[in-house]
């Protein structure tokens, strides 16, 4: 089916994928601070017009930042320490225990406990009017921070499910007593009241999110440079979005899931991948007009200029695995509101949606019907285009200009780990298709992606270093060792930046 959509992307965008955690920091994680404007400098300096990340949420149990807690919130990891200073709310004695770190490697438990002490103490000195060195709450900072509070209509709940978190030890919410498991209303109430300073603070850290976010997309916007977000699917289990909307998921009178999300075999995974996500009960969205899922990506798009939606085939059929089960192979498809539901997005949001959707895996033709019927462009990964010995439509041959081309992305190995991994005969075609001996492969995989007809073109950060397996973002089916690379600020050199000019020059982007 053809598109009736105007491209979303009708100019010819070259960017970069990398997430805010891999910029350098003195603080343990990358941040939004200096090494984040470094990279928007070094982006316009190279010609890049995209930026993409990875989802921005608060992260719970492994990290994964496609396990958020909230579907509203931010990343509290990725506040600047720096910015803090800046405003008054901590100081030089704050960084005196500071751990080593690793520059090229998170250890989240580390800087968890690290960055968490750094930021209660500055809620403690926002709430004071006047602390020791004389410093005072800036009248505008306040003003600010009010209208943050009166605005975000989330902010609420998420504050109350993460104090109730930290009131019961990190324990999830089906586990809580049922007065704030379940809570009445008046019930709330005495919990609000009881942690009250508490939910104070997870407001005060989305405050924080919120204004250094929008510096850096107004930076970044301001250079010529688009950021194209990020959003799964489905939310975890032990999420605020489940907790307070149990009618809106497929679990039982315990809270318990009765199947869960996954995917069955494919080319990550011979026994699928198992995600352990509640499903949704898509009926009672189709009561609610969608509402939940409207605001949450209205949401998103007050926070970045495109946004990919991760499994998109999800909206078309999802794969419902009993709940129990060790592996996704016994699961099966089930119809999901497809067409029906982005026509009412698209009725609240607009006529053309800046969408991407997410469309690898088994794909079936509905699933395409669905995405070109309302514009949607696909993604195309090049590392695919070589895994079999076959033609396929991810050689770029077969490209068409409403698409986004990739090397590789955040769950695939970088372009060097994976041609020195791939079969001889992958290596074989490959060589033959761009008529190169592979001996420089990341920059002929840079080259072919910003050659590709496609809209956009997105290269990891990794496959621009020329970095090996080492380097890679995330292993699909591993629950450890993921999402902790990050890069040194050396590297981004006036070289490298010459280099993906003249490439993305060199093919009209």
């Amino acid at each position: 089916m053809d598109s009736v959509h105007l491209d979303i992307a009708p100019k010819r965008y070259a960017g970069i994928l990398i997430h805010p955690t891999s910029f350098p920091s003195p603080y343990g994680i990358g941040d939004l601070g200096k090494g984040a404007y470094d990279f928007i400098d070094f982006m316009e300096k190279s010609g890049m017009t995209a930026w993409q990340v990875l989802p921005l949420g608060h992260t719970g149990f492994g990290d994964s930042p496609y396990q958020p807690f909230s579907s509203f919130a931010g990343q509290p990891l990725i506040i600047s320490p720096d910015h803090l200073r800046k405003l008054g709310l901590l100081w030089d004695e704050d960084f005196y225990d500071m751990p080593q770190w690793n520059p090229e490697d998170i250890s989240y438990g580390d800087v968890i406990a690290f960055k968490g002490g750094l930021l209660k103490k500055a809620y403690e000195r926002f709430l004071d009017k006047e602390i020791n060195d004389g410093f005072s709450t800036d009248e505008e900072l306040m003003a600010e921070y009010n209208e943050f509070l009166e605005k975000s209509e989330w902010l609420s709940d998420y504050a109350l499910f993460m104090a109730g978190k930290d009131f019961h030890e990190g324990a999830p919410w089906y586990m809580w007593e049922d007065s704030l498991k379940n809570p009445k209303k008046a019930e709330r109430a005495e919990w609000e009241k009881k942690l009250e300073k508490e939910t104070g603070y997870y407001k005060f850290i989305q405050f924080l999110f919120a204004i250094e976010w929008k510096e850096l997309k107004d930076y970044a916007n301001e250079k010529g440079i688009s950021i194209i977000g990020d959003i799964p699917i489905f939310v975890a289990w032990d999420s605020v979005d489940v907790w307070r909307n149990k009618k809106l998921f497929m679990l039982d009178s315990k809270g318990y899931p009765t199947d869960i999300a996954g995917v069955p075999p494919d080319y990550f995974s011979a026994t699928g991948q198992l995600w352990g996500n509640p499903l949704y009960n898509w009926p009672e969205h189709t009561k609610t007009a969608y509402d939940w899922w409207i605001k949450r990506i209205r949401h998103q798009l007050e926070l970045v200029d495109f946004l990919r939606i991760d499994h998109f085939r999800g909206f078309d059929k999802f794969w419902a695995v009993p709940y129990g089960d060790e592996t996704a192979i016994h699961g099966k498809w089930v119809k999901a509101p497809g067409e029906n539901f982005f026509t009412m997005l698209e009725a609240n949001l607009g006529y053309h949606m800046p969408i991407i959707a997410e469309d690898l895996g088994e794909i079936d033709e509905s699933v395409i019907e669905l995405r070109d019927k309302f514009g949607f462009p696909g993604m195309k990964i090049l590392q695919f285009a070589f895994e079999n010995p076959n033609d396929n439509h991810f050689l770029p041959h077969h490209h068409i200009r409403n698409c986004v081309c990739y090397t590789g992305t955040h769950d695939n190995d970088t372009t060097l780990g994976w041609y020195k991994h791939a079969y001889e005969a992958s290596r074989d075609k490959l060589r033959r298709y761009y008529s190169t001996d592979a001996s420089d492969i990341c920059w002929v995989m840079i080259r072919a992606c910003f050659g590709s007809v496609a809209n956009m073109a997105i290269v990891p950060m990794q496959d621009v270093l020329e970095l090996d397996s080492w380097a890679r973002f995330n292993t699909p089916g591993v629950g450890h060792g993921n999402w902790s690379w990050r890069y040194k600020q050396e590297v981004l050199t006036d070289q490298l930046a010459s280099r993906l000019f003249e490439t993305a020059k060199m093919f009209g982007r």
